[in-house]
């Protein structure tokens, strides 16, 4: 009896660590759809809003990329807020600024007023963008990770596509303020979801909190063993002091290291991909397409392609590796802009025949599945891969602050580079930028599939080169 009392009772311990888990990843994966939303929804928001206020080129650009800008700022705060407050109310704060930056979205009454809420939600992004893996990484099993983590990816591109449906059906009435207001709904699911989680057991024990860490680590793993070791594993871990200032003014192969986690976010930033997702309706306006609706279906098209060829990347980064995953995308980028230049010169041109359009709307999504594929999530996957343990921290942080960098440099750039330089020779510089990036890649880009953290920590303060530390 007492067998059968003690099975009954570890059965429905682990039912509950099953719901925790659930719960856990449904806030995670919430924080990525809002990342993801907040990605998407300006795309088909812009051309009404630029109609009603008469916008210039250059505010179209601000409204855009100002965003990014306040990512940037979020993601430097985020480092700082999650070791002070903890992982949980870092989500709980970029969800509330999310609700704020939506709501003032959708009231704005200026372009400067947009801009400034854009910028809140911007704030909200960064901190979720760096909270929300590092939650996921401290909170997932060992075994489930991996699969966890791109799971949140995954997400990211479920919101982008959850947007360009939202604006599609908001587009019908032109009402962009709708667009914009109602992406706030996940906000509210999301706080009320992370109120009831428990906070990260690393975190806990960061700031000797130790029996409040093992408590979560029991409820998040029945198994009294096998919590014991995780218990011990953290603590091991936190006698690793992260020193990456210090490492980064020191030591050579710490910068090396840095250098290219920052080279791997400008290389996917400047793929131009984000040039499609924010400026669609833009692009299938200089491809042709003239009415709205035809302008939303192709970005909804455009959405629906980056979630499928996002299940191709998490396919292939474990079996055919990150490097030629890398190599191929950038390839199929480079072909893809190259096509799309010759279409919108002969658009350019005028008496162009129908079927030009279809093929540079055809190509606008080769390019978005080859990024999908490739450097879309892999650059994320390097750059925690290849900084050393003592300035990991310090690392992804410069990898994540030059991602919103250069994504705002992209989004600030586009229509100037169109007026200034027309649309065919602007695609035109993205295909030789995809086609340095093969070049960059074969020279400085590791492979590290199968290669333990350790090894290629080791390999990189021997001096290696760095495409060869994954060796």
């Amino acid at each position: 009896m007492e067998n059968i009392a003690s099975a009954i009772e570890n059965t429905e311990l682990e039912k509950q660590a099953s719901r925790l888990k659930f719960f856990i990843y449904f806030a995670a994966g919430m924080a990525g759809l809002l990342f993801g939303l907040d990605q998407g929804v300006i795309s088909g928001a812009l051309p009404f809003i630029s109609q009603e206020w008469n916008l210039s080129s250059s505010a179209q650009e601000w409204v855009v990329s100002s965003m990014m800008v306040g990512a940037a700022v979020g993601a430097i705060c985020a480092s700082f807020m999650a070791k002070a407050i903890g992982r949980k109310k870092s989500l709980v704060i970029g969800a509330a600024l999310f609700i704020v930056g939506s709501v003032g979205s959708g009231l704005a009454g200026s372009a400067d007023m947009l801009i400034a809420a854009r910028l809140i939600l911007g704030l909200s992004v960064g901190i979720a963008s760096y909270t929300a893996p590092l939650y996921l990484a401290e909170m997932a099993d060992k075994n489930a990770r991996g699969k966890v983590i791109s799971g949140y990816q995954l997400m990211v591109t479920v919101g982008i596509l959850a947007a360009f449906l939202s604006d599609t059906a908001f587009s019908y009435t032109g009402n962009w303020r709708m667009m914009l207001t109602v992406i706030a709904i996940p906000a509210v699911v999301l706080i009320l979801t992370v109120a009831k989680l428990p906070d990260s057991p690393r975190w806990l024990a960061a700031v000797g909190r130790k029996e409040e860490a093992d408590t979560v680590i029991k409820s998040l793993n029945p198994d009294p063993q096998a919590a014991h070791e995780e218990m011990t594993d953290i603590e091991e871990s936190l006698k690793v002091k992260q020193a990456g200032w210090q490492l980064f003014k020191t030591n050579s192969n710490v910068r090396r290291a840095v250098f290219l986690g920052v080279l791997l976010q400008a290389m996917q930033q400047f793929t131009g991909f984000n040039v499609i997702m924010y400026y669609s309706p833009k692009i299938l306006s200089l491809a042709g397409f003239s009415t709205t609706e035809e302008q939303m279906i192709g970005t909804v098209i455009n959405g629906i392609v980056f979630t499928l060829s996002t299940f191709i990347a998490i396919w292939m980064v474990d079996k055919s590796g990150r490097k030629p995953a890398l190599k191929v995308g950038f390839g199929v980028m480079a072909l893809a802009m190259a096509v799309v230049g010759v279409c919108m010169s002969l658009l350019e041109a005028g008496n162009a025949p129908i079927s030009v359009s279809y093929l540079a709307a055809i190509m606008t999504m080769v390019s978005i599945a080859g990024f999908g594929m490739s450097a879309g999530p892999i650059v994320w996957v390097l750059c925690s891969e290849i900084q050393p343990l003592k300035s990991r921290e310090f690392g992804i942080a410069c990898s994540t602050m030059t991602n919103w960098i250069t994504c705002a440099i992209v989004g600030a750039t586009f229509l100037s580079l169109v007026d200034t330089l027309g649309s065919a020779h602007t695609f035109w510089l993205y295909a030789v930028l995809n086609g340095l990036f093969i070049a960059l890649t074969m020279y400085y880009v590791p492979e590290t599939k199968n290669v333990s953290l350790e090894k290629i920590e080791q390999n990189l303060m021997a001096g290696k080169k760095l495409r060869n530390i994954g060796i």
